[in-house]
C-alpha cells in the first residue's frame, strides 16, 4: 500500500515544511491531504516508483481531481502542494527531473468576500448572554475578533501572555510562525478582563491552560467549534447570510478602509505577507474614490 511505501517520504516532507519553510501545522496538514491524493493516484496506475512519474501523469492526476468535482481553489491548492513536494524530492536527490516544472494553475475568479454591515456586526456582538459564563467568554471572543481581524486559528490559539493590557494590543503568531502586534483597543480589553475575572475560573475549574479562551472542559477551542458558535449567534441575531469567522475578518478590513485606512496598514494588521493578497479589498477604495469624484469634480 502507498501509505507504507511513501510514509517516511511524506513525513520527511512535512517536517521540512514546518521546520525549514516555517509553515503552520494546519497548512502542512493540507499539504499532507493533497499528497496522499497523489499517492492514491500512483497506486491506482500501478506505478512502482514515484521516480517514474512524468508530466502526463500529473496532468492525468489533475484531470481526475477536476472530474471528481473538486473546486478550482482546492485544485490550485493541490497543485501548489504537489509542486512543493517535487521540489523537495529534487532537493533531496530522490528524483532527477521535476514532472510539475511546466504545470500552470487554473485561473481563478477573484470573488469579493462577503462583508457584514456595522449594524449587523453590532447585532452579533450584542447577542451573547452576559449573565452566563459562556456568554461572557463568547462576548470577549467576538469583540476581539472584530477589533483585530484575526484568523480563527489565531483567535482560538491566543494565550494569556499574548495580551498587553496596559496598551491594548495582542502579540499574534500568524502564518509561517510570523509574529505581529495587533491593537484591539480598550473595549476589547475590558471584555477580556470581565471574562477572566467572572467567567474563566468557573470554566477552568481545577484545570490549568495557557490558552486565553477555553471551553467548559477547560480546553482550547477548535476552529470548527468557534465556527459553529458564530453561526449560531448570527442566526440568533437574525442575519440571513451564511457567515463564518472569516466574514468578521473581511468586515474588519472593509470597515477600516471605508473610514480611510490605507491598504498597507490593513496588510500589516491582517498579517498578509504580500500586498497583492490585501488588494482584494480595493473594491472598497474604488467605491470611495468614485464617491469623492462624483461629489467634488465640477464635471461629474
Amino acid at each position: 500500500m502507498y501509505k507504507n511505501a511513501y510514509k517516511d517520504m511524506l513525513e520527511s516532507f512535512l517536517t521540512y515544511l514546518v521546520v525549514i519553510k516555517g509553515l503552520s501545522k494546519n497548512t502542512s496538514h493540507s499539504y499532507k491531504t493533497d499528497i496522499e491524493k497523489l499517492f492514491a493516484f500512483i497506486e491506482s496506475k500501478e506505478l512502482d516508483s514515484i521516480t517514474k512519474l512524468k508530466s502526463n501523469h500529473i496532468s492525468e492526476f489533475l484531470a481526475e481531481l477536476n472530474i471528481s468535482g473538486l473546486n478550482i481553489s482546492s485544485i490550485n491548492r493541490c497543485i501548489v502542494s504537489v509542486k512543493q513536494f517535487f521540489k523537495y524530492l529534487m532537493l533531496e536527490n530522490i528524483i532527477k527531473t521535476d514532472p510539475t516544472a511546466n504545470l500552470v494553475s487554473p485561473r481563478m475568479k477573484k470573488n469579493i468576500p462577503d462583508v457584514l454591515s456595522l449594524e449587523d456586526i453590532e447585532k452579533i456582538l450584542n447577542v451573547p448572554d452576559l449573565t452566563k459564563f459562556e456568554g461572557l467568554r463568547d462576548s470577549a471572543m467576538l469583540e476581539v475578533l472584530y477589533a483585530s481581524g484575526l484568523r480563527v486559528t489565531e483567535l482560538v490559539e491566543l494565550k494569556q501572555v499574548n495580551i498587553n493590557y496596559d496598551h491594548g494590543y495582542l502579540i499574534v503568531m500568524g502564518k509561517g510562525s510570523k509574529e505581529r502586534i495587533v491593537p484591539i483597543g480598550m473595549t476589547s480589553i475590558k471584555k477580556i478582563n470581565d471574562y477572566l475575572e467572572l467567567s474563566r475560573p468557573n470554566l477552568a475549574k481545577d484545570k490549568i491552560s495557557d490558552y486565553l479562551f477555553i471551553t467548559r472542559r477547560g480546553t482550547c477551542f477548535t476552529r470548527q467549534g468557534f465556527w459553529k458558535l458564530i453561526k449560531a449567534y448570527a442566526k440568533e441575531a437574525g442575519i440571513l447570510k451564511n457567515i463564518s469567522p472569516h466574514t468578521i475578518r473581511h468586515s474588519f478590513a472593509t470597515h477600516l478602509l471605508e473610514r480611510g485606512a490605507d491598504l498597507r496598514t490593513i496588510q500589516l494588521l491582517l498579517g498578509h505577507s504580500d500586498i497583492s493578497t490585501t488588494q482584494i479589498y480595493t473594491h472598497v477604495e474604488n467605491k470611495r474614490l468614485r464617491e469623492i469624484h462624483n461629489k467634488y469634480h465640477p464635471r461629474a
